[in-house]
């Protein structure tokens, strides 16, 4: 009878062993969240960081009307820190927390940033979320 037992809890084991591979996607292009910044606003970005927790990344300089390329993240959410001068004046999106927030799946997303006529640093930009 133990021998059955063992048989079957052995059996088991290797049935969820060999499931498991099935959900483990290696390929990189599939298992991260790309995300490219698309300036919406008239004026220069400059100097543009974006942390999503799943990483940071550096987008160097867009001008407006211009998207950059995409970067690749661990994981991110439909916001993120954002930091960018306009002018040489530093301006920033700052999330507070994710709290009840989801993580983005896998895929290509771009984060759209205004920029208003304050010239205060946390309420100048604006973000728009859009899946690509």
């Amino acid at each position: 009878m133990k021998k059955i037992v063992l048989i079957a809890v052995l059996g088991m084991f290797l049935s969820l062993t060999a499931c498991s591979g099935d959900d483990d996607n290696s390929n990189p292009e599939v298992s991260q969240v790309e995300i490219r910044i698309r300036n919406a606003s008239t004026v220069e970005y400059t100097d543009i960081i974006v942390n999503t927790s799943g990483g940071e990344n550096t987008y160097g300089d867009l001008s407006s009307d211009v998207t950059s390329e995409y970067k690749t993240f661990d994981f991110a959410y439909r916001y993120a820190y954002i930091e960018l001068k306009i002018n040489g004046e530093i301006f920033t999106i700052q999330p507070i927390d994710y709290v009840g927030e989801t993580k983005l799946t896998p895929g290509k997303y771009t984060y759209e940033i205004g920029a208003g006529a304050s010239t205060n640093q946390f309420t100048r930009l604006s973000l728009k979320f859009i899946e690509d």
